[in-house]
């Protein structure tokens, strides 16, 4: 095939791939945001953390049915503008025809294997962070005025009436166990100003009194005072607050393949390590079993029934299968580890599918060699007939 129609193919479906990669991941990225971020988390600034830290999973998972359908789509439309036959008359092969999507679809499962064993793990744990703090409730501007909010292990609580500005509230009302002291307090406040730190927040109080009284005593002392600060564990300066655990979707190549089951000492459940190794391992290599199935139904079934068969065929049947093993590794592995052999058997079968496929229509529109002919025996010279 020349070079510039190689180049031509491969543009148009690496565009393409990339027209339904970004359809696929925005619906997906932004429905998980809103599902686990509230209406608050835009000022509170854990917007960015919780995009980064979904957006290249998704990106890997959705990027094999990109590139099956960009393929489909695009073999569909060769078939039908007749550019398929024009390739064959010029006596190419299957394999030449299909050569600039698999190189396509190859590039797609590098990048993928990138992704899944080195930037998702490194940027899906801001996710769980943001969910943390959100659970926790260790934002300060994620807090809801006239509601109690508890912290230290349910030994602060605190309540304020509203929002002032975006770190200064009013009427503010703290009831704390100080077991340094071991007394109870009742701090009040008439505004409170939140302020961030290299170690938390401080609680900046105004005008306000505190009502102190030793554990086990029924006397109690009150104090008011100007200016009252207090410390309080949440979201600082430095970032998200860290969680005290470390998932295994968050561990690099590497340290994944270390903490694999009966390979040293064993962190993480044996469901949970395996279902992540199929998703990481399985995934990626579906882009070019998808670009294979794809280019085979079209091409096995354009020529007979035309464009809209071998489209709705090859569109219904790629996501189905991507969507079926992906719900394998999800769902299957996580209750036995041992079915991650059906999900290597799917696999397995789509990359055999799509061959016996190609190599089928590879036989059917094999090029006939050319017959050596006999060369032309030079005519007898006549003889006269003398008698």
């Amino acid at each position: 095939m020349p070079r510039l129609l190689y180049l031509y193919l491969a543009r148009r479906i690496f565009l393409a791939v990339l027209v339904l990669e970004t359809g696929l991941c925005v619906p997906v990225v932004m429905t998980s945001l809103f599902h686990y971020l509230p209406t608050s988390a835009v000022r509170s600034g854990l917007l960015w953390p919780a995009l980064l830290g979904t957006l290249p999973t998704v990106v890997y998972i959705a990027l094999p049915m990109a590139v099956g359908v960009a393929v489909a789509l695009e073999f569909s439309r060769m078939a039908a503008d007749g550019m398929i036959a024009v390739l064959y008359s010029l006596r190419l092969s299957v394999l030449s025809i299909c050569l600039p999507a698999a190189v396509v679809a190859s590039i797609a499962v590098g990048f993928g294997y990138w992704i899944s064993c080195f930037v998702a793990p490194a940027y899906v744990g801001q996710m769980h962070d943001v969910i943390h703090v959100i659970r926790n409730s260790l934002n300060h501007r994620l807090l809801e005025p006239a509601q109690f909010y508890t912290f230290d292990n349910g030994t602060r609580t605190l309540y304020f009436q509203r929002w002032k500005s975006p770190d200064v509230v009013s009427n503010m009302f703290i009831h704390q166990f100080d077991t340094a002291k071991n007394e109870e307090d009742i701090i009040t406040a008439e505004t409170t100003e939140f302020r961030r730190n290299e170690h938390g927040v401080l609680l900046v109080m105004s005008n306000g009194s505190v009502q102190r009284r030793p554990i086990g005593s029924n006397k109690m002392s009150t104090s008011d005072f100007g200016e009252y600060v207090l410390q309080i564990d949440m979201q600082g300066t430095n970032g998200l607050p860290k969680r005290n655990w470390t998932g295994v979707f968050e561990l690099q190549l590497p340290s994944f393949l270390q903490a694999a089951p009966g390979h040293g000492p064993q962190h993480y459940p044996v469901t949970e390590w395996t279902s992540e190794a199929a998703k990481r391992f399985g995934i990626p290599i579906l882009a070019l079993a998808h670009a294979l199935l794809a280019m085979a139904l079209v091409l096995t079934l354009a020529n007979a029934t035309g464009r809209n068969a071998s489209t709705i065929s090859a569109l219904v049947l790629v996501p189905a299968v991507h969507i079926g093993i992906l719900i394998g590794t999800e769902s299957l592995v996580r209750r036995d580890p041992r079915l991650v052999v059906l999900v290597a058997l799917a696999i397995a079968a789509e990359f055999a599918a799509a061959l016996v496929l190609l190599v089928r229509q590879q036989a059917n529109f094999a090029v006939p060699r050319p017959v050596a002919l006999a060369a032309p025996r030079s005519p007898e010279p006549l003889r006269a007939d003398l008698t």
